[in-house]
């Protein structure tokens, strides 16, 4: 247990789905600038887990989000191990490869696993999160969402739409919590992560016509958390970190 001293100024944060790629770069990210960090996956990225864990000085914890019952275990959880909570990013999501105009294969089974996770998963872990917040003083929540949550692209469709309910969801709770704790989303654009390894022609296109010529770093997601962490007057933010591409 981390259990940090009272009254110092170091950050308690969650990060969910946090073991490879946009996740563990935020995840690097705060625990450079002295934050005590709770790194978070399923069982299948356990050891991943574990040993980001280890080399930022954190706590690794496991949880299925699409597990109703998880989401305030786990804030518990991480709350029993950071002594509080400040920052919640949620991060953890999930998706299934479909081409928009094959409506048969996104079917009900993958909507459900895909909203369990990305919007339920969100929800639940945000709930159970606030009491601790509030009592931060300086509480706030970062959604990661996309940019397919408001231009037609995007891995399959139940994916943007789950990505869109967060956009949305991000602007409901930063009235609703208001002004205790701040809530704000990052939408990145294509993200260079193990997720978008074998993508070549979307990469491929965002090197050719995005403004900035290449596909995004997790790391630039991870400076973008720090940004919105550090600027106390945002809130209902959904910031685009596209590298220009948003402007075609």
């Amino acid at each position: 247990m981390l259990h940090r001293p009272m009254g110092t100024e170091r950050q308690a944060v969650l990060v969910t789905g946090s073991s490879s790629g946009i996740g563990a770069a935020i995840v690097r990210a705060f625990a450079a600038e002295g934050a005590y960090v709770a790194v978070t996956s399923t069982a299948r990225s356990h050891a991943a887990g574990e040993a980001l864990a280890r080399e930022v000085g954190g706590v690794y914890l496991e949880a299925d989000l699409g597990d109703p019952a998880a989401a305030s275990d786990l804030v518990e959880r991480a709350v029993e191990q950071l002594g509080g909570l400040d920052v919640l990013i949620n991060n953890a999501a999930t998706t299934a490869v479909i081409p928009h105009d094959d409506l048969d294969a996104a079917d009900a089974e993958v909507w459900r696993r895909i909203l369990d996770v990305n919007v339920i998963g969100t929800w639940q872990v945000t709930r159970a999160a606030v009491p601790h917040l509030r009592r931060s003083g300086a509480g706030q929540v970062i959604t990661i969402t996309s940019t397919s949550a408001t231009r037609p692209t995007g891995s399959s469709i139940p994916y943007a739409v789950s990505k869109a309910a967060l956009n949305h969801l991000t602007a409901l709770l930063a009235k609703a919590l208001g002004p205790e704790v701040r809530v704000n989303a990052i939408a990145p654009g294509l993200i260079e992560t193990p997720w978008s390894a074998d993508w070549g022609e979307a990469h491929e296109y965002v090197r050719r016509e995005a403004a900035l010529r290449r596909s995004g770093a997790p790391e630039d997601i991870a400076h973008a958390c720090l940004l919105l962490s550090k600027t106390p007057y945002a809130t209902g933010t959904v910031m685009t970190v596209d590298g220009g591409l948003s402007l075609l």
